[in-house]
């Protein structure tokens, strides 16, 4: 279930969310229940808990998500919420029933994975970037060692420049 739940938490606005029609599936609700509820306690649901889509965002989403046009997913009315992990928490204590606070405490589990995936992700790349920094600047230091070598070898290799033949010997001509 676990994996389940995973699939539906997206990467939004600089946030990982699930959006209402999903919760409420979850939840064991309807969409049109779901949000009354959720309206009936704004107070409980901040902008760092809840936001609603804009028309570019629902179409990026539907597009990476591939959502059908059926009534329950598409046909809506209105832009979708989404919910941050504290906002689905939040949602099941509003709906107050046994099975929303069963499912909020897989979605809980299911927040925190991806947050430790996403931090050993962010600890892998930090690794590399130190990697990639410490072969540069060997490659800089291998580089000034090859060319030296380079000019020696070239030195060996290159005949001598001629020198203009002289006579050798004495000089016994008599000027």
């Amino acid at each position: 279930m676990i994996n389940q739940i995973e699939r539906l938490v997206f990467f939004i606005r600089g946030q990982r969310v699930i959006s209402d029609f999903d919760l409420a599936q979850l939840y064991g609700v309807t969409t049109k229940r779901f949000n009354e509820q959720v309206r009936r306690n704004l107070d409980r649901f901040p902008p760092d808990f809840m936001f609603q889509l804009t028309k570019e965002e629902q179409a990026n989403l539907r597009s990476q998500i591939a959502t059908s046009s059926l009534p329950e997913h598409g046909g809506r009315r209105y832009l979708p919420y989404v919910f941050t992990e504290y906002g689905a928490i939040m949602a099941a204590n509003v709906l107050n029933s046994e099975h929303a606070i069963e499912m909020s405490i897989l979605i809980v589990r299911v927040f925190v994975r991806i947050r430790h995936l996403f931090a050993s992700h962010v600890e892998l790349a930090q690794k590399i970037r130190d990697l990639e920094r410490e072969y540069k600047d060997k490659t800089a230091e291998h580089t000034k060692h090859i060319n030296k070598i380079y000019r020696i070898l070239d030195a060996l290799i290159t005949p001598p420049p001629e020198r203009k033949k002289e006579r050798m010997g004495f000089n016994t001509s008599k000027k």
